[in-house]
C-alpha cells in the first residue's frame, strides 16, 4: 500500500522555477560534514556507530567543509536521494516523478544532483509537489551546470538548499561529480536509482551507501533490465523497489 496524502497547495516559493540566466547566491555559509552529520541526525537512524563507519570509512577527509546557500535545517529532516541517468527514458523520468510527488505528501525531503534527466524530474516534482528539496552539486556554488537547469539552481538555493563539496574558484572535473554522489549518499537516509546504465556515474552513490550504511533502493525495473544491480542486492541495506511503502517501512515513516 502506497501513502496517499493531501498535497499542500503550492505556495508561490514552491512555483516552478523560471529558466534563464543563473543568479548566484550572494550569502554562502560552510559546514564540516561530519559535524552536519552528528548535529543535524540524531535519533535511531544515525547512530554513534554509523557515524564512525562514515568516519572511517569515508574516502574524503573527515573534516570535509561543504558550502550551502539555503536552508540548512532541511538535512535534519527525512531526506531520500532520487538519483539516476542524464539520459533518461520518459519512463525514467515519470518514475522519478511520481515517486518525488509521494515522498513529498509522506514529509519527504528530495535529494538529488541537480544533473539533467532523472535529477531534474525529481526536484522538479518536489517544486510541483510544494514540497522541500535539497541539491548535492559537482560546481562551485556560484556555477550554474548544466545551463538548463539554471533557474532552477536558483530557484533551490533561494528556498530550499544548494551544498556543493567545491569551493567559489574551484575548477570543474569529472572528480567531482562521484565526490557529488558521496556526499548526497551521506546526508541521506536513503538513496533510490531509478535508472542508471552499468557505467553511470550514479554507481558510485550504489557502493558509498554500501560503506556509509545508508539505505540503497533500487527499482526493480533496473534489477530485471541491467547488469550492475547484481553487485548491491544480496548486500545490507540494499531493496529492490517496487512500490513506495518499502521506503516508508525501512525508514519508519508510518
Amino acid at each position: 500500500m502506497i501513502y496517499m496524502l493531501m498535497t499542500p497547495a503550492r505556495s508561490a516559493q514552491h512555483a516552478r522555477p523560471e529558466s534563464g540566466r543563473y543568479v548566484a547566491p550572494t550569502q554562502t555559509a560552510t559546514v564540516q560534514l561530519l559535524d552536519l552529520l552528528q548535529t543535524a541526525k540524531r535519533g535511531p537512524k544515525y547512530t554513534t556507530r554509523q557515524l564512525n563507519i562514515f568516519k572511517d570509512q569515508a574516502e574524503t577527509p573527515e573534516d570535509e567543509t561543504l558550502f550551502y546557500a539555503g536552508d540548512l535545517s532541511l538535512v535534519s529532516k527525512p531526506c531520500v536521494a532520487i538519483v539516476g541517468s542524464r539520459a533518461a527514458t520518459s519512463h525514467g523520468r515519470a518514475r522519478a516523478t511520481r515517486l518525488a510527488r509521494e515522498l513529498v505528501e509522506a514529509g519527504v525531503v528530495i535529494v538529488s544532483g541537480l544533473a539533467k534527466g532523472i535529477d531534474a524530474a525529481a526536484h522538479t516534482s518536489a517544486f510541483d509537489s510544494g514540497g522541500q528539496t535539497i541539491a548535492v552539486i559537482g560546481t562551485p556554488l556560484s556555477k550554474a551546470s548544466p545551463v538548463e537547469n539554471a533557474g532552477l539552481q536558483e530557484a533551490i538555493w533561494r528556498d530550499h538548499l544548494l551544498i556543493s563539496p567545491f569551493a567559489d574558484g574551484s575548477t570543474v572535473q569529472r572528480d567531482n561529480f562521484p565526490h557529488r554522489n558521496r556526499t548526497m549518499a551521506a546526508i541521506s537516509d536513503a538513496t533510490v536509482i531509478v535508472e542508471a546504465a552499468d557505467n553511470s556515474g550514479t554507481l558510485y552513490q550504489a557502493v558509498a551507501c554500501q560503506k556509509y550504511g545508508r539505505w540503497l533502493f533500487i527499482l526493480k525495473s533496473v534489477v530485471e533490465s541491467r547488469a550492475w544491480p547484481q553487485r548491491f542486492i544480496n548486500q545490507p541495506n540494499t531493496v529492490i523497489l517496487e512500490n513506495t511503502e518499502q521506503i516508508f517501512s525501512k525508514l519508519d515513516l508510518r
